[in-house]
């Protein structure tokens, strides 16, 4: 079998991976072995946290929405099934930045809701 010579092919390897941990901190950032199992574990978090985003964010928009609510004596629950019942088409992301920004105009909507559940 004949001789391959991959110094230039190792050197590239090497090149990428100690480029993507130029960042980390100590000898992760410097030595090959280190630098590439840190590497690993970065894209496995990275990856794990992707998903765990959208689950924080959620509990936050529904913490906001809840806190907004409570201020007229209703729970986050029965304003998205009032919304829902009303046929109104909102999303979570959007009724939290209401509820943040403009804390008149959600208490409004609020009111709204509540004053159509009366009248089933």
């Amino acid at each position: 079998m004949t001789r391959v010579k991959r110094g230039s092919v190792a050197r590239k390897y090497r090149r990428n991976i100690l480029d993507f941990a130029s960042g980390f901190r100590g000898a992760h950032s410097g030595l090959f072995r280190a630098a590439n199992q840190q590497g690993q574990k970065a894209l496995a978090c990275a990856y794990i946290d992707r998903k765990n985003r959208k689950r924080t964010f959620r509990r936050l928009w529904i913490a906001r929405i809840n806190a907004a609510a409570r201020k007229d004596g209703i729970t986050h629950s029965s304003v998205i099934h009032g919304l829902y019942e009303n046929r109104v088409l909102s999303n979570c992301k959007t009724l939290a930045q209401v509820a943040t920004l403009d804390a008149y105009c959600f208490s409004r909507i609020v009111r709204v809701q509540k004053v159509s559940d009366r009248r089933n």
